[in-house]
């Protein structure tokens, strides 16, 4: 019963619109859930959280937390991507995949060890908002309110293998100077011109340190944007570089890297968003591994990054499927999943 009533309330989230920043309505529903249930729980704008019925200060806490903001449907979509119907075992709809079928996999997890007494951890559940934009209303932002975390279960899409490291990310903004001018007249300052020189310099970056999880650091260019017409030399390009980082560096030390290595100017949007690992010897990895699956290293973000603990993703779903066209998750994916984190939490509770 607790199974198809987490598939339930998969199709009852799909069937409502949470872009990032307007999780409201499936925030209202997922209160539904823990108040049937008679769990108690808090909300902070669209984040929803709740402990177990015997929550102990004194002993550890395991983080579950999965998000229920999507990404806006794309143009590729040839179904309704809120209609959330199932067929030959998928279950269609935005954000089905990404990562409802996580997150509902561990809400039911979390409530059927809710009422449990004697457990050796303690479980806090997170159903948590702007996951997609990594906006402001994270649960990086929410970290503050929340108990101790001494590690984290982040339900992401992974075929339930275990994720054991995870890229970070630092998204630089880089402006390459010049002196503006009519084209028709000499420039010897042209921005443009020393474009190919930076671009060389941003193919030739190479970070020494390799991971034997997640490889090396990934440095891609994504972005150039300059001028306004034809026959005005712009006085600056301006560039948009990605860098996705291994858990050898931290985002200060890329940062650094990236500065001394370009001869322009150079502005981090962001540096929080880090790198995460658990180690391969952890309880919890080795009870996965003890049930057949097996470790890996993701190259894709998720709300890991905010995290200071070690953290482990894992979930229903296959990452390939996110943010695709006619999204979907096989019904027994999510079944399996629920009877996975059951058993995986069964051996260290």
């Amino acid at each position: 019963m607790l199974t198809q009533n987490a598939i339930a309330l998969l199709r009852d989230l799909i069937r409502k619109q949470s872009f990032s920043g307007t999780e409201d309505q499936t925030a209202a529903r997922l209160e539904k859930w823990f108040t049937a249930h008679t769990i108690s729980y808090q909300r902070k704008d669209h984040n929803i959280w709740a402990t177990n019925k015997y929550f102990d200060p004194k002993k550890p806490t395991i983080l579950l937390n999965s998000h229920h903001d999507t990404v806006k449907p794309n143009q590729g979509y040839t179904r309704d991507p809120f209609s959330a119907t199932i067929e030959e075992g998928k279950l269609y709809g935005l954000g089905s995949n990404d990562a409802g079928g996580a997150l509902v996999s561990l809400i039911a997890t979390f409530t059927h060890y809710y009422a449990h007494e004697n457990l050796a951890y303690n479980l806090l559940m997170v159903a948590s908002a702007e996951e997609e934009n990594a906006g402001k209303k994270s649960l990086y932002y929410l970290i503050p309110s929340l108990p101790k975390i001494d590690v984290a279960i982040v339900g992401e899409p992974t075929l339930m293998n275990l994720a054991i490291a995870e890229k970070g990310l630092v998204v630089f903004d880089l402006r390459l100077k010049g002196t503006a001018s009519h084209a028709a007249h000499p420039n010897s300052n042209n921005p443009l011109m020393k474009l190919p020189k930076l671009i060389h310099s941003i193919e030739t970056l190479k970070f020494k340190k390799i991971s034997p999880l997640l490889g090396p650091v990934k440095v891609t260019l994504t972005q150039i944007d300059a001028g306004s017409q034809h026959n005005v030399v712009p006085s600056e390009v301006n560039l948009v570089l990605d860098v996705r980082v291994n858990e050898c560096y931290t985002n200060q030390e890329i940062e650094q890297l990236v500065r001394s290595s370009l001869d322009c100017e150079v502005r981090a949007r962001s540096l929080r968003l880090k790198s995460s690992s658990i180690d391969a010897e952890h309880p919890i990895v080795m009870a996965g591994k003890k049930l057949g699956k097996t470790t890996y290293g993701s190259p894709t973000l998720s709300d890991q990054a905010g995290l200071d603990c070690p953290s482990l993703k894992l979930g229903p779903g296959d990452s390939t499927r996110s943010h695709s066209a006619n999204e979907f998750i096989y019904v027994r994916e999510i079944e399996e999943g629920i009877d996975f984190y059951i058993n995986l939490l069964k051996q260290i509770l």
